[in-house]
């Protein structure tokens, strides 16, 4: 799957702009602050029904514009092709089109496009807190089979239901509200489960390839592990939530289960998170994509589109070009502050200014080919 052609309209610094894509390589330039990681986000955003930044949907419309519009021109590897069109609405009235045909729900989106993103704020999977890692892992769920999207929205409306009635218990639950928790729990239990079965094979499926991009990324052999070991899943989930049941009433939230797991991502036997060093963290954060990128290659049959948001300026020479060397096969966005180094050699070549646009061509090495249209747009 590629996307061939993508168009904004009023989205972030964009009045109006258009993007022509190849199927392999193309390098997106220009100085901090034009607009490059913008367009990457509104790519990105077609994929996931989100921004990869954590904006909310009012803050990716244009100051002063009541909507914004993403268009994309997909051609499948079958030879389909799909228009594109999702329109982000103030009023929260958001819709998405297909063939010019309206989706009855936005989500029915997912799937249709597949990307996978890496960028400096990456650095959180490995630095920050378990939800950075658990939405990892479900995203990825999610790119694997749209199931666990279903499965996912069902896991948070009833640990939403759970905790509002542990709340409204205040400390103390009568007999109605006991058989009430007892309703969730069964339905919290049989989705747990499942949902966690489902982050453990991936996560031993993963370990392996995120172990060898690691290693193309360092140079060297490096011990990396990830380790998925939640307590309740010992246990089996209803029997951790009723051993849990006493704390959770009194505490008035649930305090085991999916929502409250994290991975432990250890390199060279130790805790990345505190005992790796800055440049061993962000090569294990790309690794962690690069090696969900291919597995999510491997098991739907075709490439998510690779988009390496100002990936290069966060590494340093060595990797940077071991990087360049070892892209996946498939459709790659690569943005960039500064010049690319010699070893990127892209199909083509935009560089954007100010919301703007102008297509430098085409050709076996960088910066190569005539300037063409500029596509006019506000800073």
């Amino acid at each position: 799957m590629i996307v061939t052609r993508i168009e904004l309209v009023d989205y972030r610094n964009y009045v109006t702009a258009a993007f022509d894509l190849t199927p392999g390589i193309t390098a997106v330039v220009g100085r901090n602050g034009q607009g490059k990681t913008n367009f990457a986000e509104a790519l990105g955003y077609l994929s996931t029904l989100d921004s990869f930044r954590g904006a909310p949907a009012e803050a990716l419309i244009r100051a002063g514009a009541d909507a914004a519009v993403i268009r994309a021109t997909v051609r499948h590897d079958d030879g389909r092709e799909l228009s594109i069109e999702a329109e982000l609405s103030r009023s929260g009235r958001n819709r998405v089109l297909v063939n010019r045909q309206k989706l009855p729900r936005t989500r029915d989106l997912l799937g249709v496009v597949r990307v996978s993103v890496f960028s400096p704020d990456d650095l959180a999977l490995v630095k920050e807190g378990p939800s950075e890692r658990r939405r990892f892992l479900d995203d990825t769920l999610v790119a694997l089979a749209l199931k666990y999207d279903a499965m996912r929205l069902e896991l948070d409306r009833v640990v939403k239901q759970r905790n509002t009635l542990l709340k409204q218990a205040a400390g103390r639950l009568d007999e109605a509200s006991e058989t009430t928790l007892d309703v969730w729990d069964a339905k919290y239990a049989e989705l747990g489960d499942r949902f966690g079965q489902a982050r453990a094979v991936l996560i031993a499926r993963l370990g392996p390839i995120v172990q060898e991009a690691y290693e193309h990324l360092a140079g060297v052999v490096t011990p990396v592990e990830l380790r998925y070991e939640p307590v309740w899943r010992t246990l089996g989930l209803a029997a951790a939530l009723a051993a849990a049941r006493h704390d959770d009433v009194r505490r008035g939230v649930s305090t085991v289960g999916p929502h409250r797991d994290d991975v432990e991502l250890v390199i060279n036997g130790m805790p990345a998170r505190t005992h790796a060093s800055q440049g061993e963290q962000r090569t294990l954060a790309l690794s962690l994509r690069l090696g969900a990128h291919r597995f999510v290659t491997e098991h739907t049959g075709s490439a998510p589109v690779l988009i390496l948001d100002d990936v290069l300026s966060e590494l340093d020479d060595g990797r940077a070009t071991a990087l360049l060397h070892h892209l996946p096969p498939g459709q790659v966005v690569l943005t960039s502050a500064s010049a690319l180094p010699p070893a990127a050699r892209p199909d083509a070549v935009v560089r954007i200014e100010a919301g703007a646009s102008a297509a430098e061509g085409s050709g076996t090495g960088p910066w190569q080919g005539p300037v063409g249209d500029t596509v006019t747009g506000d800073g």
